[in-house]
């Protein structure tokens, strides 16, 4: 099917969903909601279509003038000049709108499961990770993000073993999942004496935040312990048992959730976490059938995998995949220009995606 057939097809589904939604027929919320979402996403892809097809026509209007053997020298001149212009601007409206025509990740207006975890590195690595819980906090403030803490695990230098937060938005997702990795750092870390640069390691997890309706679990395969809270060291910081550990016996996954002084909001925060979790896993499943002949994935979301290197020294950010650099590494690490690497990923995802559909 040729390009031109294919926006026939979606101006002729957004007319079609227009005259439906319009003609004051009956018809149940859920239908109404699905077409109405349905709608909103074709409107921009139309206005795309619109713009292309206004500019094609224009540049036929140009090309007829210059091929009348009655326009003059200075009109044909200006005709040639305008046309070169529009040519640029038609190649980017076409490029616009296959981007727009791209299967969309049903998970990208999803909000966010956020995991950071210390990885190689000791107590320096436990302080990065605490670095990086921040980063992405100031990141969430910046674009109006609600971030909220599930669950943070400190070290005994003030650093963080875990830190587990959902992170609340428009198109949250969308941003974050190329985030997913090992996040790698360079420094010289506060307790080296010597001057040497020592290299530590996180991991970092984006979780599409799954809802009820994306996973269905059954009682039967949970298993519900409940535990008295502790805190660093082993300390109690409670005297009632309402930590709560869940495990879904058919995978093995165990969450627990001690945040809380309530039983039941730690067993509501770690069932967010657990389905998340399992959501996840089939998305990773399906994602591995479809991607098995791409050479690069982008957004893999391959937590082994080395993404991203932090050089304080050198003051540059290096993400791997794409072999970007910045210098400017208080900039990412303030939250301020992370949307620099972020729109560089989405760009080079959606070129993998436009060449394998060509």
């Amino acid at each position: 099917m040729d390009l031109s057939h294919k926006l026939d097809r979606v101006v002729a589904r957004h007319d079609e969903l227009r005259a439906m939604l319009s003609s004051g027929e009956p018809m149940d919320a859920q239908r109404f909601q699905r077409m109405s979402k349905e709608y909103a996403e074709l409107e921009a892809v139309v206005e795309s279509i619109n713009a292309l097809r206004a500019g094609e026509a224009e540049r036929d209007g140009l090309v007829q003038l210059l091929a009348d053997p009655s326009t003059d020298a200075e009109m044909k001149a200006m005709a040639e000049e305008e046309l070169a212009l529009l040519e640029d601007r038609l190649t980017e409206l076409e490029q616009a709108v296959k981007i727009a025509l791209l299967p969309k990740d049903e998970a990208d207006e999803k909000n966010a499961i956020l995991e950071v975890r210390a990885g190689t590195g000791g107590d320096e690595a436990g302080l990065f990770a605490a670095e990086l819980f921040e980063m992405y906090r100031r990141y969430a403030a910046l674009h109006g993000w609600r971030f909220e803490v599930m669950e943070v695990s400190e070290n005994d230098v003030g650093g963080m073993k875990e830190g587990i937060a959902t992170i609340t938005g428009a198109n949250v997702f969308a941003r974050l999942k190329y985030e997913s990795g090992v996040h790698r750092v360079q420094r010289v870390p506060a307790t080296e004496n010597q001057g040497r640069i020592h290299t530590s390691a996180a991991t970092v997890a984006v979780l599409p935040e799954a809802e009820e309706v994306d996973v269905h679990v059954e009682d039967k395969d949970l298993r519900i312990d409940v535990f008295r809270a502790s805190g660093p060291g082993g300390q109690s910081v409670n005297t009632t048992d309402s930590a709560v550990r869940i495990t879904h016996l058919p995978t093995g996954l165990v969450v627990s959730q001690q945040d809380e002084k309530s039983q039941l909001r730690n067993k509501q925060k770690a069932m967010k976490i657990l389905l998340s979790r399992l959501y996840d896993l089939e998305r990773g499943k399906l994602d591995a059938e479809r991607s098995a002949a791409r050479k690069s994935q982008v957004g893999s979301g391959d937590r082994s995998e080395r993404i991203r290197t932090y050089n304080f020294p050198q003051g540059r950010v290096t993400d791997h995949r794409i072999g970007l650099t910045l210098h400017k590494i208080e900039k990412v690490m303030l939250g301020e220009a992370l949307d620099e690497v972020i729109d560089a990923l989405t760009a080079e995802d959606q070129a993998e995606r436009l060449a394998e559909l060509t």
